[in-house]
């Protein structure tokens, strides 16, 4: 009888300890996912796009959400561009790229080939934005307009910088890179570093850049939607604002499909951590489906936005939820019976409907209280005790229906969508796999809160694209340089999947992915840590810049030099001298804290509303330059002299000039802010808004010339006293020689 009882007692610790294993943990921040995504915002041409832990290259689709992992591949032919909350990301042709993290404080990007454009508009202190390429990793330190090339050999990354300033690392050396500053890094385990001036040469990939940016610079709906929302600036084009009494400005889309609702019109794919993901078919579909709420105004469907930034206001980013739905149950959805390990009972369905204002959306993976706090504050107007009250119920003490809540979008003709798990599980469009509802049955069926827990099919993972363009295996094999190491790689979907149907079909949390690889998992491209590095200046290139004419003949394009994007490719060269030894192994990952210099100045903390408002300009050669990233005054370069004491002064004297010109910089960028703040709060006219921003870009072009005017006048002073210095004197003749 004891061995018996003693026996029982083992059973029920084992059982406590695998219940533990899955239970929720209000504390576990590190548990939670990210806040934030990358959105797939244009495709042009042929590009090509691998999730996280696959092996097919399947045809990239619009609105997909991108995380670490993720891989994109933009063909001969191909463009696309990426929106993340602080930046945009532009991929021309030939060019391989991938999140190697992406979380709440670091973007890390890995370019192997071709060329990116990245315009960051805002930049935290505690946020770490690092480009690696084969040769050196490039951190971007203060918002800016930023270029970067790699070559197709891979030993050459030329950065280009509009405005903004950055910091390569790479062969044990550190080189501070600035605004107007063109440079070229060759080699590898050593870097040869050549600067030059950045110039107007733009090609047809810039001018379409800048055109891009007029979605954001010019928006409309900047003024109703928090900056950190991703997509708003699509919004503009499709639809129009109105103000409602009970829920404030309201964007209403204008749409073709008759009894148009939202959640109708795209499909479900499976995106971890966060599980099923709706991805909508519209041009527009990003920021509706995935931040605030939607509701039925006089026969409409309209969405209400996540709440912009109020000074004086604690303020909390908008946290990316991947569908702000709740679930139907009843006999004839049969989301609450999962078999065979997350499967369904035959002959149910899967239905939901969107989420209303201050209704709560409770999370299916798992994440910690204050998660679930944020994801509901930042994105509708709900109280924290109601939050704290479904967390409880549902999240901690399991409870899956929703009893004592009504549900406003629940009743609306029309809101209900369903489909068949088969579907739904395979990333088929909706629409064309509808199910019909009675419209009866659904206003009065229980409410579920969890996405169904159901095991996906790969094709779930993939999407709806089908096979598509892979980049060289080279490219896909190809080490790159890190500063800050990223976390391992994701284990295979296979791996995963099976790890969902002993999970109960319920999404993996980023501690349970971690167990079912090691830490040391296999990287197919590998990461090196760049060593410690020593403060180096670029010297400045002794010849004209590829492309550009010698004395009225065509230059010479050196060896791998990276070619301009949309260009055709030039002939097979030999690989230039540069030292060049093999892959080294994986350094042990090390994080490091920010890749942003201790001495660096706090940054004024940026208005999103103004963000979005920068001064305008016609010309693709000279894109519109924001308050935030009016170009820092380039760095002269001292020519040596025989007379150390003059050098000395000649330093003091540029210092001065440099440190009166960042002063008047920032005078003239503050004055700017401000008023761009007055505008929004003022909700200003177009005419008087185009004219103040026409006024800022001539104060910017002033400024730059007045100091490039002062930098030349203080050049030819320096310039005359080393001529009277190397004069020689009557007296100083040899004795010879005088009468």
């Amino acid at each position: 009888m004891v061995r018996k009882h003693a026996a029982k007692l083992v059973s029920l610790f084992c059982l406590a300890i695998t219940l533990a294993g899955f239970a929720p943990r209000a504390t576990a921040d590190d548990d939670d996912p990210p806040s934030r995504v990358a959105r797939l915002a244009y495709i042009q041409g042929s590009v090509s796009f691998q999730p996280a832990g696959t092996d097919d290259w399947v045809t990239a689709g619009l609105n997909r959400p991108v995380t670490t992992g993720d891989r994109l591949w933009s063909d001969n032919d191909g463009r696309s561009e990426l929106q993340v909350d602080g930046s945009l990301i532009r991929l021309s042709n030939n060019t391989g790229f991938s999140f190697l993290n992406l979380s709440d404080n670091v973007t890390q990007i890995q370019l192997t080939a071709g060329t990116l454009l990245v315009r960051v508009r805002r930049l935290d202190d505690t946020e770490t934005y690092e480009i690696d390429t084969p040769n050196l990793a490039f951190s971007v330190l203060r918002p800016g307009l930023y270029g970067i090339s790699v070559n197709e050999a891979g030993d050459s990354t030329v950065i280009k910088i509009r405005s903004g300033e950055g910091e390569v690392t790479g062969g044990g050396a550190a080189y501070t890179v600035h605004a107007n500053d063109y440079d070229t890094f060759s080699g590898t385990d050593r870097l040869s570093a050549n600067s030059e001036s950045y110039g107007n040469d733009e090609d047809q990939f810039d001018s379409w850049a800048a055109n891009r940016d007029h979605h954001w610079e010019n928006s409309r709906s900047a003024q109703y939607v928090s900056a950190d929302v991703v997509g708003y600036e699509d919004l503009d084009d499709h639809g129009s604002w109105r103000r409602t009494p009970d829920n404030g400005n309201v964007w209403f889309p204008r749409t073709s499909v008759p009894g148009w609702a939202p959640y109708h019109y795209g499909h479900w794919a499976y995106i971890e951590p966060w599980g099923y993901t709706w991805v909508d078919d519209e041009p527009w579909g990003f920021a509706p489906f995935h931040y605030g709420r939607w509701v039925s105004y006089e026969g409409s469907w309209g969405w209400v936005p996540a709440p912009p930034r109020a000074e004086g206001v604690d303020y909390v980013r908008p946290v990316y939820a991947p569908a702000l739905v709740a679930w139907v149950g009843g006999p004839h959805f049969a989301i609450g019976t999962p078999v065979d390990g997350g499967g369904y009972a035959p002959g149910g369905s899967v239905g939901w409907f969107p989420l209303g204002p201050r209704e709560v959306y409770v999370p299916s993976y798992r994440v910690s209280r204050n998660y679930v706090n944020n994801v509901n504050v930042s994105n509708t107007t709900v109280n924290t005790t109601v939050v704290n009250n479904y967390y409880n119920t549902t999240v901690v003490n399991n409870n899956v229906n929703v009893t004592n809540v009504k549900y406003v979008n629940q009743s609306v003709p029309g809101a209900v969508a369903a489909t068949t798990p088969r579907a739904f599980t395979s990333a088929q469009p909706v629409a064309r796999n509808a199910v019909k509802v009675d419209q009866r049955e659904v206003a009065s069926a229980p409410v579920r809160a969890f996405t169904p827990a159901v095991v996906p099919a790969k094709q779930a993972v993939l999407g709806t694209g089908a096979a598509a363009a892979k980049p060289p295996v080279a490219l896909q094999t190809r080490a790159v340089v890190a500063k800050v190491a990223p976390p391992p790689p994701p284990p295979s979907f296979e791996k995963r999947q099976e790890a969902i149907k002993s999970n109960g079909g319920r999404p993996l949390s980023v501690a349970q992915v971690r167990q079912i690889e090691p830490v040391t998992a296999h990287r197919e491209a590998p990461v090196k840590i760049a060593p410690a590095a020593k403060p180096v200046t670029p010297q400045p290139s002794q010849t004209n810049r590829p492309g550009q004419p010698q004395n009225g003949r065509p230059a010479q394009v050196a060896p791998n030099t990276p070619r301009p994007p949309d260009r055709p490719a030039d002939r097979p060269v030999p690989p230039n001298n540069a030292p060049q030894t093999p892959n080294k192994p994986v350094t042990p990952y090390t994080v490091q804290p920010s890749n942003r210099p201790a001495d660096r100045p706090t940054e004024r903390p940026v208005n999103p509303n103004n963000s979005s408002q920068p001064a305008k300009t016609n010309s693709p050669a000279s894109p519109a330059v924001h308050p935030n990233e009016i170009p820092i005054p380039p760095r002269p370069v001292i020519q040596p002299s025989a007379n150390a004491e003059l050098d000395r002064k000649h330093q003091q004297q540029q210092d001065q000039l440099r440190a009166k010109q960042e002063q008047e910089r920032q005078r003239v960028q503050q004055q700017q802010e401000q008023q761009h703040s007055k505008l929004v709060q003022q909700q200003a006219d177009e005419a008087k808004k185009q004219q103040v921003e026409q006024h800022h870009q001539q104060q910017t072009q002033q400024l730059q010339q007045k100091q490039t005017e002062e930098q030349k006048r203080l050049q030819e002073k320096q310039q005359q006293e080393r001529q009277k210095q190397s004069k020689p004197k009557k007296d100083d003749r040899p004795p010879e020689a005088k009468p």
